[in-house]
């Protein structure tokens, strides 16, 4: 097959600074492949949860808590997660206040589809939620328009430099609570799509991120872009978080944290069914 032959696959993700490293090999044409031809569309993690209840993107990131809603239309990667080990999104406050504290709170969130959502919910049922752009959080819990705002992405390294109080880490309760890292992202495939298709969309992207992690210095210049403002060490410390030995081979303990994860959610009410986590690649 002819690289005009080549299966255009659009590939959907965030425009973070793990994704953009974790892609950087894909999107700059360093490795390619005769069978499927991506193009890379960007887009904050909420709109794509909504769209994948569509089937909009033959590969996009997902939010572990979306994939409930979009099990009939897509299966997971192996390659691809971001998982927090003993860290994750963070609840801050303008004052300090203990974690008891939050309940009947009105706090700030970047989605109802976000895992970072669905495990605050886990951690204190008893809120207030108001959606808001996960970048206007900060700014907004500084102005107390919110009791406390639900920070990810680079939020969780930048919060104290706006003057914020960390009132918990939802990430390491996750794994003081249950002995697991929490697994907050994901890539998924279209399940309409050939298995050979399949099978190398897969090798791709885990051949992608291993290619950034041996190439760490041309990847981050790359990432630096999608940053947000963040000085080069506190990038590559956000980077080096969510891009880890979890990311190339989910293995067993992604998936296992991911199902623990969502039959917490569908036992609390959260989420309308049981649902099995099913992985490709």
């Amino acid at each position: 097959m002819t690289s005009s032959e080549a299966l255009e696959i659009v590939c959907a993700h965030s425009p973070d600074s793990d994704d953009a490293f974790m892609f950087y090999a894909l999107a700059t044409k360093k490795i390619r492949s005769p069978l499927v031809a991506f193009r890379h569309v960007l887009e904050d993690i909420e709109s794509l949860n909504r769209k994948a209840r569509e089937g909009l993107y033959e590969l996009t990131a997902i939010s572990y808590h979306a994939y409930p809603y979009v099990a009939d239309k897509y299966v997971l990667m192996a390659s691809g997660s971001s998982v927090g080990d003993g860290y994750g999104p963070i609840v801050v406050s303008a004052r300090k206040m203990s974690p008891e504290e939050l309940k009947g709170k009105r706090i700030a969130i970047p989605g109802t589809m976000t895992t970072a959502f669905l495990v605050l919910k886990l951690f204190q049922p008893d809120i207030e939620h108001v959606v808001i752009p996960f970048d206007k959080i900060c700014d907004a819990v500084k102005a107390h328009e919110f009791d406390a705002g639900l920070v990810i992405h680079e939020g969780q390294l930048s919060y104290g430099h706006e003057g914020l109080h960390n009132i918990v880490d939802l990430g390491k309760w996750f794994k003081a609570k249950y002995n697991l890292p929490l697994p907050l992202g994901a890539n998924a495939l279209r399940r309409n799509l050939p298995p050979d298709v399949q099978t190398e969309c897969s090798r791709l992207l885990r051949e992608s991120i291993q290619y950034a992690l041996d190439h760490p210095e041309e990847a981050m210049n790359y990432a630096m872009q999608f940053a947000r403002d963040l000085d080069p060490a506190t990038a590559e410390q956000f980077v080096g978080m969510y891009v880890n030995q979890h990311t190339i081979y989910g293995a067993d303990i992604v998936p296992r944290a991911a199902q623990k994860l969502l039959d917490l959610g569908y036992e609390a009410g959260l989420i309308p069914h049981q649902t099995n986590i099913e992985v490709v690649g």
